[in-house]
């Protein structure tokens, strides 16, 4: 038997004639065949050398490996071996239970050789021109397909399953390689029974032809029923793991890749016993819309009969006369030939258009034909094979998906010898497959109320690698020539779908905040990449018909939806302050060739590469929708409408009228449509209003279509040019003049502002009512929110302004009262002083008063609360910087207190008795304010500019000025006013009675008018270095604070005005006094002045920015930190030069 086998020959020399290698194989074969065995009654029987038999049969199919013509795989399916011999050898022995016998094993290893996929596109690069023209492959993709359904027998499944499972229960260490190569060739086989594409379906075939239809359905209700998807699972589950597991994934990703290309994932998230009857109701209302067009179009009973009909242009137009004389023939001829009729000769320019009619004769160019999706295939399982893919598809998002992912990326990036171009592909769509899956059932689960699809099943998707990986395979399909647009296309919906799951993580939804987190990290990521927002313009610019298929466009415009409709949420929350990222390369001049002067250069020139340089720019999201206004886009855009019929969902159709309308309404690029091909195809819409479904997306492109046509006709009116305009194309900028497009107003300055979207948009009361009234309608506001507190808050602020301002005019003008030698006469004098107007002094020393806040409610409430920040405006509060991240609020020094007074009486009266809305609630009487603009961030590159012009050191010294000019400021309520440092009261006053007293008796004793502690020659005036500070022990009695004291001292009112004596020494000191310097009193003066209150010294401000008045600004100041006292603001204390007396050199 191997002596007839052995066949080959020495290799033939070129000049040889053509041998005819079927007439020299067909004996061979055939014996070998015929000596495997066959059927006696309904039993096949071996024969005896059917093992040797089935290793001839493995040599003969090695000889097609350098023959075109694939001779010996069509000499086998003439023979038909495999159903015939291989499947009833097989069934005999594994089927039978003998799993390891070498026969089984080579009828698997031969089968899985014979139904091995066929490449179409390289075995035809690969033919002969001459010597190849025959060639047929229709037989062998038949021949398939037979395989296939023999292959799909009662057992034969199971005995293949059985095959593999000694080898699998191996243990590690018993596993020998054969082992493996065993499970390798069993799955190999059932790819390449997934990989056979079924016949479409037709009604007019026959039974038998009718079966090959469902071959699909059969193979997987199969491998479900022998737990081989089982199987399938948990190599998946287990490839990161198990090294003999692991060299299988890239085979699993194929086999699940086959099974689920061609199935929507949208179709089995839903119930499928209710399928049927879905899929019958839609067929059904198909049908009934096709009759409906029918019917509209349809002809009359008399359609037999002949028609002629004469159509006349211009027919209100008044014919030429014949005393036109002085009309030249070049000037008639036009007239004439407008007024002249024609003629049509169908019925349906009765009812129809007459242009349409005459259309209809031209000759019509030949269109390129729409590229089929290579992706996905038609649809045509059964209900029982989608309940096992539904089953499966949850199994292994629940177990495998983030494992298997991990694995395949780790090889992937390993560059592993196994790892093909193609198992990138796979990869992207089995991974877009699952993620869409999972987005449709968590979707489904959600609306019954349960949650048992989190969103950490997926989680392996939202890592920087994955994400990496997908970027980069779609620029490197783009980048190869000729373009993957296969490739291109499988990233694109993948990155399409990790949108929406990170859209759907961000959502008001999630409860989680670890996971909104996450999402938003993710979108600013993918925002400052910038790559994404590349590739969605990018995949709609370079769409063109015939090139890419129509599944392409598809997912273009898929992306572009969901991109805009994401980072459209994105700027409204957290997008004010996000950079992109662009790459731009400098393309390097190539040098001069060497010349034969020059001789030739003894090392080789290295090419230079071009330098890419990465600018930061500021991402506004209205700057990025206006890049989708371009005449490619909008021309894409316009193709993928002109689909309208072929559309099967309403989701189709409002994501192309959604792009439509963000590029003519909300980027006013309404020019882009004044085409007359795009007039022609909203034409066509028009006409087929009628038999649009009722869902919402229809009847926005109805309105659509008639706001640009209003907007076109208006542009007509004013521009009449504008109807030979629509002849050309509205590229590079055309578009601008006949749109409502205008120019960004340039900042000659540079100081661009946006939108400030960081608060919520602040509220006022609308127009009508007065200021009282609107108070009330604050007031009111924040009662239904349950936010009394806050207004208690603001009554609280008023008051302690209003007390502090009258202490100060109370102290500043009954001065010369407290400090006169004679007491005043009556205590009506000075009431009638202090009802008298504050003097200029007074108001000198009254300051804003800035707002502290004791918690973070308050703080969220001042910056935050659009009703609260309405109650401050109406209160006369104002903002310290619109820009600050958190508000500083104030009480200007300029309010009168009389107007602070009148406010808290209306605030406390509507506590009492709330403003009368009838009925209303208060927040239907407010308005929303536009929102302020504020001044943008510069990007890195404008610093750069800003820089090089000379305007960086003014912008620093600015910000140095104003982080000077920003100081906090102390509460007076956060000062503790302890007498602990004093002792009692009382016995400080006799004190200081007793040393008046004594310093009186000294200064008459000798008789001249210097205090008895000072020395006669006076004092040496006290020097100090440069930068060295008073020494704190030089005080004087009395005003010693205690060690122990809690806050810092103060500067009081009355320290500032020492009177200045000609004969007593002044010098400066730049500490704080804390008033009671009882040694400065008057000697006449009975009883000394009471103790002042510590208060806050606010710093002065600008009258530029407020129109109040403030105290004069101190030539020094210190700020001095408050460690004793807490809460959100920190505060400082500003410390004066004043002017001091020099008693004593002894004094401590």
């Amino acid at each position: 038997m191997e002596e007839v086998i052995e066949i080959t020959s020495e290799e033939e020399s070129e000049g040889e004639a053509y041998i005819n290698r079927r007439a020299i194989l067909l004996p061979v074969i055939g014996r070998v065949v015929s000596a495997l065995g066959a059927y006696e009654g309904e039993v096949y029987v071996m024969g005896d050398e059917v093992n040797g038999c089935l290793k001839d049969l493995k040599k003969l199919w090695r000889k097609d490996e350098t023959d075109d013509e694939r001779t010996v795989a069509r000499l086998f399916w003439e023979t038909r071996v495999l159903p015939n011999d291989l499947v009833p050898i097989l069934l005999e022995t594994a089927g039978k239970g003998l799993v390891e016998d070498k026969r089984a094993i080579s009828c698997v290893d031969l089968m899985t050789a014979m139904t091995w996929p066929i490449d179409m596109a390289e075995e035809l690069k690969e033919l002969d021109e001459d010597l190849d023209k025959g060639t047929d492959y229709t037989q062998l993709m038949q021949s398939h397909l037979h395989y296939k359904a023999a292959l799909l027998r009662p057992g034969v499944i199971q005995a293949m399953f059985g095959i593999m499972l000694p080898p699998l229960a191996k243990g590690a260490r018993q596993r020998q390689e054969r082992d493996g190569q065993v499970v390798n060739v069993v799955l190999h086989l059932i790819r390449n029974l997934a990989f056979i594409k079924d016949l479409p379906t037709n009604s007019h075939l026959s039974a038998d032809q009718a079966e090959y239809s469902h071959l699909q359905s059969k193979l997987t209700r199969a491998l479900s029923e022998t737990n081989t998807l089982d199987l399938l699972l948990t190599i998946a589950a287990n490839a990161d793991n198990d090294p003999l597991f692991n060299g299988w994934n890239t085979l699993v990703l194929e086999i699940l890749y086959l099974l689920f290309r061609g199935v929507k994932p949208t179709s089995l998230a839903v119930d499928q016993k209710k399928q049927p009857t879905e899929n019958l109701q839609r067929l059904l209302v198909l049908e009934d819309r096709n009759r409906r067009e029918l019917a509209r179009k349809a002809t009359s009973r008399h359609s037999r009969f002949g028609t002629t009909i004469s159509v006349k242009l211009n027919a209100n137009k008044k014919p030429p006369t014949a005393n036109d004389d002085a009309l030249n023939a070049a000037d008639s001829q036009p007239a004439a030939s407008s007024s002249r009729a024609f003629v049509l000769h169908r019925q349906q320019a009765i009812h129809g258009e007459a242009g349409s009619i005459m259309d209809m004769n031209k000759r019509q160019r030949s269109k390129k034909a729409n590229k089929i999706d290579e992706l996905g295939t038609e649809d045509n399982l059964s209900m029982e094979a989608r309940v096992v893919l539904q089953n499966l598809a949850t199994e292994f998002v629940e177990s495998c998906f983030n494992p298997f992912l991990s694995a395949l990326l780790k090889d992937i990036r390993s560059e592993r010898p196994k790892i093909t171009e193609k198992d990138n592909l796979r990869l992207l769509y089995v991974t877009k497959w699952f993620l869409e899956f999972f987005l449709a059932m968590r979707s489904k689960e959600q609306g019954n109320g349960e949650d048992k699809w989190g969103f950490g099943s997926i989680a392996e998707v939202t890592e920087r690698n994955w994400i990496v990986w997908v970027l980069k395979r779609m620029r490197e399909a783009v980048e190869e020539k000729p373009k993957l647009w296969t490739e291109l296309q499988a990233g694109i919906e993948c990155l399409t779908q990790l949108l929406l799951l990170i859209d759907k993580m961000s959502s008001s939804e999630i409860a989680d905040p670890t996971l909104r987190e996450a999402a938003d990290v993710l979108q600013q990521q993918l925002i400052y990449n910038g790559e994404v927002l590349d590739i969605a313009l990018a995949s709609l610019r370079s769409y063109k018909q015939g090139t890419q298929s129509l599944a392409f466009l598809d997912s273009s415009v898929y992306l572009s939806y969901a991109l805009l409709r994401m980072l459209e949420r994105w700027g409204k929350t957290k997008g004010s302050e996000t950079y992109v990222r662009q790459r731009i390369t400098k393309k390097k001049r190539k040098k001069r060739g060497v010349t034969e002067e020059e001789g030739i250069p003894d090392v080789e020139e290295e090419e230079e590469e071009d330098n890419e340089v990465v600018h930061e720019t500021l991402f506004t999201f209205e700057a990025f929708e206006s890049k989708f206004a371009d005449s490619e886009i909008t021309h894409t855009l316009l193709v993928y409408l002109a689909r309208y019929r072929e559309f099967t969902s309403s989701e189709n159709m409002r994501r192309v009228v959604s792009l439509l309308h963000r590029t003519a309404v909300k980027a006013k690029a309404e020019g882009l449509f004044f085409k007359v091909s795009t007039l022609t195809l909203f034409k066509a819409i028009l006409a087929d209003q009628k038999s649009f479904p009722r869902d919402q997306p229809y009847k926005d492109l109805i309105n659509l279509i008639n706001f640009i046509l209003r907007q076109f006709f208006k542009a007509l009116q004013e521009e009449p040019f504008l109807a030979v305009e629509a002849f050309f194309p509205k590229n590079r900028g055309n578009w601008k003049q006949y749109s409502s497009w205008e120019p960004e107003a340039k900042d000659t300055k540079g100081k661009k502002t946006v939108e400030d979207t960081r608060f919520p948009p602040d509220v006022e009361v609308k127009k009508g009512y007065s200021w009282s009234d609107q108070l009330g309608i604050a007031i009111s506001c924040l009662l239904e929110a349950n936010q009394e507190e806050l207004v208690r808050w603001t009554t609280e602020i008023l008051s302690l302004v209003i007390a502090r301002r009258s202490r100060i005019i109370e102290e500043t003008d009954n001065k010369d009262d407290r400090n006169s030698l004679e007491p005043s006469e009556d205590d009506d004098d000075a009431a009638a002083s202090r009802s008298k107007e504050p003097s200029a002094e007074a108001l000198a020393k009254i300051t804003d008063y800035m707002i502290p806040y004791m918690t973070d409610e308050q703080a969220d409430a001042a910056t935050k609360n659009p009703n609260m920040k309405l109650l401050f405006r109406l209160s006369k509060f104002y903002i310290l910087d619109d820009d600050a991240d958190e508000l500083e609020w104030y009480v200007p020094s300029g309010i009168d207190i009389a107007e602070l007074k009148r406010t808290l009486n209306v605030i406390n009266q509507f506590l009492q008795t709330p403003f009368s809305l009838d009925g209303k609630k208060a927040s239907q009487l407010l308005n929303k304010k536009r929102r302020r603009r504020r001044r943008r961030s510069p990007s890195p590159a404008s610093d750069d500019d800003a820089a090089l012009s000379g305007d960086e050191p003014r912008r620093k010294k600015r910000k140095e000025k104003q982080k000077k000019e920003k100081e906090q400021y102390k509460s007076a309520q956060f000062i503790e006013d302890s007498d602990e440092e004093y002792g009692g009261m009382d016995a400080f006053l006799d004190k200081e009675k007793v040393q008046r007293e004594q310093a009186l008796l000294a200064a008459a004793s000798a008789d001249n008018n210097r205090p008895a502690t000072m020395k006669a020659a006076g004092t040496k005036k006290r020097r100090r270095k440069a930068g060295e500070r008073v020494s704190k022990s030089k005080r004087t009695k009395g005003r010693e604070s205690s060690p122990t004291s809690g806050g810092p001292e103060l500067t009081s009112d009355r320290d500032l005005a020492i009177p200045d004596e000609s004969d007593v020494e002044v010098v400066e000191d730049s500490r704080a006094s804390t008033g009671l310097d009882g040694a400065q009193g008057d000697p006449q003066m009975e009883r000394p002045a009471p103790r002042p209150r510590p208060r806050l010294l606010a710093k002065r401000r600008s009258t530029s920015s407020r129109a109040s008045p403030s105290t004069p600004e101190a030539d020094d100041q210190q700020e001095l930190q408050d460690s004793g006292q807490g809460g959100r603001t920190s505060t400082v204390q500003h410390v004066y030069h004043i002017k001091r007396l020099i008693l004593s050199d002894d004094e401590d």
